[in-house]
């Protein structure tokens, strides 16, 4: 099967997750989470962000949201995110179904969520005809490829403080945004003031399995139970937990997420050099954005697969993986410049 494009998530898994999950398979340990994966998966969290850190491992990225906004929301609260957010475009209804809540989406500024748009549905406080703002959800990496600043981040917690709301952080591309800033995750998450983050590995290496990490203890009373009733409890945990540990430990997360970065870094700077190409976003971690001659796309991802973003204005997504080789850029590239010729 060729690679392609279209997705992080299309990439396979990293050989030395794949050697963590086998040397997890052997005899039997507690299930649910009680076992010893689990345990040195949660202690490694906790030295990263922090030792009050709660953590709850869950299937799937949009298990990690709804766990995260279940926790945070009642059914008459609203959630403010922007109007591309995984959570609004992505995720079937799920947070809708779920929390019961109202999904407010805004008008994001290169991908991003700003004060300036948040400023005007944060209203109706007390009033019981409104529904009554919670959370603001943002995502890092955005669903735009870029990345929030640990400035725009603490605004925001800030603003969200302000009002006796949260800040909850779709961290399904986390790694890659470190990355982008150079930074420790601590560094733009708990220390700017974000209260609940949704860890990814699936796409960056991993199999299978998220994390929700809550920054305070006390807003996860009843999170063991959402969890369960969310199906997202996952019964043989240790080959969540052994993936997380080998991710964690040495730094296995910075090796792939650094590759696929440098592969979009890459591709931006070939394709750049194409004259009927047009990047229209900055390419901050692992996707790159252009506008390309709409009569091009079908033929060039019949060898490269990867999908149309915008129809109208014929603009397409390409995000690099963990397993991108410098040879496929080329390869791409060189298609992209006999189909144009």
């Amino acid at each position: 099967m060729f690679k392609g494009f279209a997705s992080d998530n299309n990439s396979g898994v990293h050989p030395s997750i794949l050697r963590a999950m086998e040397d997890a398979n052997h005899g039997h340990v507690v299930g649910y989470g009680n076992d010893p994966f689990t345990a040195k998966a949660i202690d490694i969290f906790k030295e990263k962000f922090g030792a009050a850190t709660e953590v709850f491992f869950v299937f799937n990225g949009t298990g990690a949201n709804v766990l995260s906004l279940s926790t945070l929301t009642q059914s008459f609260n609203s959630v403010i995110c922007a109007e591309t957010a995984h959570i609004q475009e992505d995720e079937c209804g799920a947070p809708e179904k779920f929390t019961g809540c109202k999904l407010i989406p805004v008008e994001p500024v290169n991908g991003k969520v700003t004060s300036e748009a948040v400023l005007p549905h944060l209203k109706g406080f007390d009033f019981e005809h409104h529904s009554q703002p919670k959370v603001i959800s943002i995502s890092q990496v955005t669903e735009m490829g870029t990345v929030y600043s640990p400035g725009e981040i603490k605004t925001l917690a800030d603003l969200a403080h302000k009002h006796q709301m949260y800040l909850h952080m779709d961290g399904a591309r986390i790694s890659n945004a470190a990355i982008a800033l150079d930074m420790d995750f601590r560094e733009f998450t708990v220390d700017c003031g974000v209260d609940v983050l949704s860890f990814g590995g699936t796409k960056n290496g991993m199999m299978m399995g998220e994390a929700v990490l809550f920054f305070n203890p006390d807003l996860t009373k009843q999170t063991k139970y959402l969890r369960k009733q969310s199906m997202q409890l996952y019964s043989k945990m240790r080959y969540v937990g052994a993936q997380f540990i080998v991710y964690l430990e040495n730094d296995l997360w910075k090796e792939t997420a650094s590759h696929s970065n440098k592969m979009a870094k890459l591709l931006e700077a070939e394709v750049a050099k194409i004259p009927q190409i047009k990047i229209t976003q900055p390419v901050s971690a692992n996707g790159v954005f252009a506008i390309v001659p709409k009569e091009i796309i079908e033929p060039l991802r019949e060898r490269f697969f990867f999908y149309t973003w915008d129809e109208i204005n014929s603009e397409v997504r390409w995000m690099t993986s963990f397993d991108t080789t410098e040879d496929e850029i080329y390869a791409f590239v060189e298609l992209i410049k006999e189909l144009l010729n």
